[in-house]
């Protein structure tokens, strides 16, 4: 199968699956159809598909994603470490933890584990072609990541706390892991709670980073797009989240924050730079 043929029988399959969808006219353009399966996937129940669905999908995935242009975290440069006593052969040491500052799409970059700005939800976004990261993390990892996260909240038996986190597999993105964390919701005014809560979305994806043998990890600007968290206190709050929970853990973990507007990464320029 060409890319084309396997967008098509996606699109097809996903068409047959809802009788509601009977009238939809599949387009004769690439990017029409593009953005017809994309809305597709983001509509799409968390049940189970067929091993051949699946199978055509992971291959057209995959291809779509490697197209995109893949990032290797272990091709970039860190701005600056954090260190902490460690023991070594001779009895002294010290271990370094690198912190890096990445501008571009995080659903591209190989490494071990990506952080998802998640709704309470936890299922992903449901908005057909909506911007957000985890709109586009749900579209490229497949739809095998809502029915893994469905799962999660089914078995929870509630909606996913503010500043908990949780791990899947990755499916068809280049790293090994995402972790589904949300993010305070501002109203008004910044609170001590929010800020409190915000650190504990970069404390427990670390933790847990941890304890699936993570070394490296990718967060996203958690709470600062509709969730409304002032960009600059919240850049703070994760860089010293981050540095504390380096100084104060055995393991090493690398870590990225990513970013994707010039506002951002003029943020963290300055603060990683003080």
């Amino acid at each position: 199968m060409t890319q084309k043929e396997r967008r098509l029988f996606l699109i097809e399959h996903l068409l047959k699956e809802n009788l509601e969808y009977s009238e939809i006219k599949i387009p004769s353009g690439d990017d029409e159809q593009k953005y017809l399966l994309r809305a597709l996937f983001n509509v799409r129940q968390p049940v189970p598909a067929s091993d051949e669905f699946l199978t055509v999908q992971d291959k057209y995935l995959k291809e779509e994603n490697a197209s995109r242009g893949i990032t290797d975290f272990e091709k970039l440069v860190p701005v600056t470490s954090v260190f902490q006593p460690c023991s070594t052969a001779d009895g002294s040491g010290m271990k370094k933890n690198n912190l890096y500052l990445w501008r571009g799409d995080i659903t591209t970059l190989k490494i071990d584990a990506i952080v998802n700005a998640a709704n309470s939800g936890l299922t992903g976004c449901w908005q057909p072609n909506h911007s957000c990261i985890d709109n586009c993390i749900h579209t490229f990892a497949g739809i095998q990541l809502r029915r893994a996260c469905a799962q999660i909240m089914q078995k929870q038996g509630h909606e996913e706390p503010t500043g908990q986190a949780k791990i899947t597999p990755a499916f068809n993105l280049p790293c090994k892991y995402v972790l589904h964390t949300v993010g305070p919701i501002i109203y008004g005014e910044l609170t001590g709670q929010d800020r409190t809560l915000l650190a504990s979305c970069y404390k427990n994806c670390l933790d847990l980073a941890s304890e699936n043998g993570c070394k490296s990890i990718a967060f996203c600007c958690i709470s600062t797009g509709v969730f409304r968290f002032p960009q600059e206190e919240a850049a703070k709050i994760a860089i010293a989240t981050v540095k504390n929970w380096q100084q104060n853990h055995g393991e090493k973990i690398d870590v990225v924050f990513n970013v994707f507007g010039d506002a951002d990464e003029a943020i963290y320029k300055k603060l990683l730079s003080e």
